[in-house]
Formats: C-alpha cells, sequence, structure tokens
C-alpha cells in the first residue's frame, strides 16, 4: 500500500542505527531487496532506504555506543515540540529533544513511562514510508511493556491512542490493539515470562515478508539469528530474528 501522507498520530517510519552501516545495507538489501544509497554529508551517513524506487526505511550509523542497536518506530505528529510536552507532563522521559532535520522534518526521541522508546516525526519534505504493508516493508510496531495500564494511560494523552484488549470475557487481556479513529495502528503486550530479564520494554517492529519461513531461511543464509518461530498467530505465521550485529526484528507473512 502506498502512502503520500499520515495522520497525526499514526506510526510513519523506522530505522536502525548500526555499528557497521555496511554490513546492515548487505543485510537488509539481501533480505528485503532495499536499495540504501548514502545521504548526503549533512546527513552524517544516514540513508533512506527504497523498494523499487519507494521510500520503505532508514539505516544510519549507531549514535550510542553504549546502547545496542535496535529498531526505532516513529510517530506521525503534527507538532513535535506539542507532543514532547505531553510527553514529559505525563512521566515520559526526552533523550533527543526536537530538533529539525535539514528540510526533512522535526524529530524526537524519547521513553514513555514505563521506559519503551520510541520517536516522533513532524514531516517536512520527508513524509515516511511511501510504501507499507507489502513485502518487504514495514507493517507493524507493537510494545513490550511492564505495565499495561500506565501505557495505555500515557500514550492515550499523548497521541490519543484507544487501546482494544483482547481475551477470553472475564479473562486477562492476551493482547492489546492500539486504535486512532477506530483503526489498528500497532499493538501492545505484556513482557512474557520467559523475556530475559534484563529486556526492558521496548518497541519491537514487524517486516512484511510473502513467505515466512522462506525469510527465516534467508535471513540465517545473511548471518542472523532465529530467536522464535515460524509460527502462526492470528493475523499470519512470523518469527523473531536479530540482524547480524543484534537488532531484533520481526517478519510476519500475512493471511490472504
Amino acid at each position: 500500500m502506498e502512502f503520500e501522507s499520515y495522520d497525526n498520530g499514526v506510526p510513519s517510519w523506522v530505522d536502525m542505527g548500526s555499528p557497521d552501516l555496511g554490513a546492515a545495507k548487505e543485510f537488509y538489501g539481501g533480505l528485503f531487496g532495499w536499495n540504501c544509497p548514502e545521504g548526503p554529508p549533512e546527513a552524517g551517513g544516514y540513508s533512506v532506504c527504497d523498494l523499487k524506487g519507494k521510500t520503505v526505511a532508514g539505516l544510519g550509523p549507531q549514535m550510542n555506543p553504549d546502547a545496542p542497536p535496535n529498531w526505532l518506530t516513529y510517530v506521525n505528529v503534527d507538532s513535535a515540540d506539542d507532543t514532547v510536552a505531553k510527553v514529559t507532563a505525563n512521566g515520559g522521559v526526552v533523550f533527543m529533544p526536537p530538533m529539525d532535520v535539514m528540510e526533512a522534518g522535526r524529530m524526537a526521541i524519547f521513553a514513555d513511562s514505563v521506559g519503551a522508546v520510541i520517536g516522533i516525526w513532524q514531516p517536512g519534505e520527508h513524509k515516511g514510508a511511501q510504501v507499507a504493508n507489502e513485502p518487504g516493508t514495514y507493517c507493524w510496531s507493537e510494545l513490550i511493556t511492564t505495565d499495561l495500564e500506565a501505557s495505555e494511560a500515557f500514550y492515550k494523552a499523548v497521541f490519543g491512542w484507544d487501546a482494544e484488549g483482547q481475551g477470553p470475557p472475564g479473562g486477562p487481556v492476551a493482547y492489546t490493539e492500539w486504535k486512532l479513529g477506530g483503526k489498528s495502528i500497532g499493538g501492545m503486550m505484556l513482557k512474557p515470562a520467559e523475556m530475559p530479564a534484563e529486556v526492558p520494554p521496548h518497541w519491537g517492529v514487524y517486516f512484511a515478508v510473502a513467505d515466512a519461513d522462506a525469510s527465516v531461511a534467508k535471513a540465517q543464509e545473511l548471518g542472523a539469528t532465529l530467536f522464535m518461530g515460524p509460527m502462526d498467530i492470528e493475523p499470519g505465521r512470523f518469527a523473531v530474528l536479530a540482524d547480524p550485529v543484534g537488532a531484533m526484528f520481526n517478519v510476519l507473512a500475512l493471511k490472504a
């Protein structure tokens, strides 16, 4: 599906900072077919990757060597400054205050009230991913949290998201869909007991693929590590992987 713009409060972009940018371009290019041309010198090595000429995701050098490489989700906003004010008013911690990225747009990065890190993007010339929800492109972001109620309250206050819980009547919530204007825009689940204690609350990123099993095999051939799956879930078949430098990501083959 192609996009020319995104509504306020809808995830619109994902990127990853890698300690080995050349290897990252080779890996994701080999797995998803991305072309990642080098950006202008003032972009500091950041590449806007495309698939068949349409922008899909960003790859850049790792900015914080003390933090593990990870994929970051950005939510489209009308005003980065106004959104950051809501973040601080609701218990979030701002890591990168609003800043202009040349003529591309204005961004900020923060942790929510439980500690999961996410970004916001106020578009200028760069509107976000021009294609999503198709094989080789971003399709979903999912919050792993240790406090469902606190997370619901935070994202409702900051982005206006509604939280629709799924599970047996009267039973515990098995999964939560984030909704805006009645449309599903992301997910949330309680951190599983089997997930290592040292793994903090975080936002995971999903990429759509045509065949989960084939994509896992290709990813492993390119140096990825498989952590879970492939396995069937309600939307389709998915797997959890880490790229060769350890950045976690998910692949999902959606049901037809």
